[in-house]
């Protein structure tokens, strides 16, 4: 594997495990060396500068999303919106299917609910702090994500936990191997088969979930039919649930390894957002999705013909130092404005108002709570996956207000 960019030799192998453990150092050397980098083991170029990964996302004409996001082999092609909902469209159909989703799925119905994750939040904590030593992924940062997109489109609470476990199968990926795995696959399986019941028990007995507002979302007499529906709802297990999920876990972990940055929203919980903002650029859990070229391009002097897989390294773009001064400092005083964090344009992230919402509430009930606290680093384990960064395992350790 070559940089084509840059003059230098580089590789960068997005499914290594030590790439996992910590993807920094291999971004500066894509940024500085190859900002165009061409992978010929794993076919795809990346894109690692800020203005590049923006302006791809931005420029829908020269990068297609009819692919899907992912670089799998068993989730790229022509297939992809079937799991991947309307991340995996172009113009028309995803404008179409984004406006019917858009209908129900609004930002107004998404600040209704900040009573009931806050709810939700405490429901999951108080018994987890009582204990004073808990895992923060399995018994916090996993389960309200899971109640919260549960609720909002009608899975039973008996079910939560079984969905949660197929959803993290989908995003595992094993040490050596370069594709969604044969227990990922399965478990794809079962959500799709579980959400296809699901839609058709809505069908002939509506609720006032999310799930029911959708089947009746008409655009002058346009509706979803039952595979866009699930493919939705798929979509909000994986992507919805997972990101916060990791996003909750690396603000809890890296404000804990900068006591500095901690003591500020300990001292004034008005500040929770900005520990939320500076953790999804510093450390955010979606760090790259990929793009199909419609058309040949010309990047920073390289060609790339069209038909050809370029990753958006969302991870690279938000550390660097054009645009983010001393980006490697987790500073929540900094100006996070320009993050990519959830992309740009028409496919910036419908779920951001939702995610930022449940970090904000998630992190508010801690700190109300929670005096100080300390993290085993030595037993926390992190997820492998190529598009989400966290943790599978916190082990966290409370002193109580």
């Amino acid at each position: 594997m070559t940089g084509t960019a840059g003059g230098g030799l580089v590789s960068f192998n997005p499914y290594a495990y030590d790439v996992h453990e910590d993807p920094y150092p291999h971004y500066a050397l894509l940024r500085e060396h190859a900002p165009v980098y061409r992978s010929d083991e794993f076919d795809f170029w990346a894109f690692s500068r800020h203005d590049d990964v923006l302006a791809a996302f931005r420029n829908v004409d020269a990068f297609s999303n009819a692919n899907g996001v992912s670089l799998d082999p068993a989730a790229y092609g022509p297939d992809a919106h079937r799991v991947m909902s309307f991340l995996a469209m172009d113009p028309p159909r995803h404008t179409r299917l984004r406006t019917l989703i858009g209908k129900a799925f609004t930002v107004r119905r998404v600040a209704t609910m900040e009573g009931r994750i806050r709810a939700l939040a405490v429901e999951h904590l108080e018994p987890a702090l009582e204990r004073g030593a808990f895992d923060f992924v399995a018994d916090f940062a996993g389960r309200l994500p899971m109640d919260v997109i549960s609720e909002l489109v009608g899975v039973p609470r008996a079910d939560r936990a079984e969905l949660r476990r197929l959803a993290d199968l989908v995003v595992h990926r094993d040490e050596g191997h370069f594709d969604v795995p044969a227990s990922g696959m399965e478990a794809a399986l079962e959500l799709v088969a579980y959400y296809d019941g699901m839609v058709s028990r809505r069908r002939r007995s509506p609720s006032d979930d999310l799930t029911s507002e959708l089947m009746a979302a008409d655009l002058d007499g346009d509706r979803l039919c039952d595979e866009e529906l699930i493919a939705f709802l798929f979509l909000m297990v994986v992507a919805g649930n997972e990101t916060t999920t990791k996003l909750l876990a690396n603000a809890w972990y890296w404000a804990w390894r900068n006591p500095g940055e901690l003591a500020k929203p300990f001292a004034d919980r008005r500040r929770v957002p900005d520990w939320v903002d500076e953790t999804l650029r510093y450390d955010g859990s979606s760090q790259m999705v990929v793009r199909t070229t419609r058309q040949p391009i010309e990047v920073r002097g390289v060609e790339i013909p069209a038909g050809e897989r370029v990753l958006l390294l969302i991870g690279s773009a938000n550390r660097d130092p054009d645009v983010f001064p001393d980006p490697d400092r987790y500073d929540l005083d900094r100006d996070t404005t320009k993050m990519a964090s959830f992309g740009s344009g028409r496919h910036f992230c419908m779920g951001a108002p939702l995610a930022r919402l449940e970090a904000r509430v998630g992190l508010e009930e801690l700190v109300a709570r929670v005096a100080r606290y300390d993290i085993d680093d030595e037993r926390a384990e992190r997820v492998h996956s190529i598009n989400v960064r966290g943790f599978g395992t916190l082990p966290t350790a409370v002193t109580l207000r």
